[in-house]
């Protein structure tokens, strides 16, 4: 077994508490259940969002057709 000294460090993602990354530690990488919990409900309420890129090909049904578009029926 490792001893305290070797293994990862990293701060609770959450809180920001020291904590030890190792498979002890049921959390990881959350120091707590509350701080899992608190975050997992940041999510769900949707203040964590995934950025992301929108393809320049992708035609939204909602916007209005370009003249590039119009072009193409003629």
């Amino acid at each position: 077994m490792e001893n305290s000294e070797s293994k990862l460090q990293v701060k609770c993602p959450q809180c920001g508490l020291l904590i030890f990354y190792s498979k002890e530690n049921k959390n990881r990488p959350f120091c707590s259940d509350r701080c899992k919990i608190l975050d997992l409900g940041a999510w769900a309420s949707e203040k964590f969002r995934v950025p992301t890129q929108e393809h320049a090909d992708f035609a939204h049904p909602d916007l209005e057709p370009t003249e590039s578009d119009d072009d193409a029926d003629t």
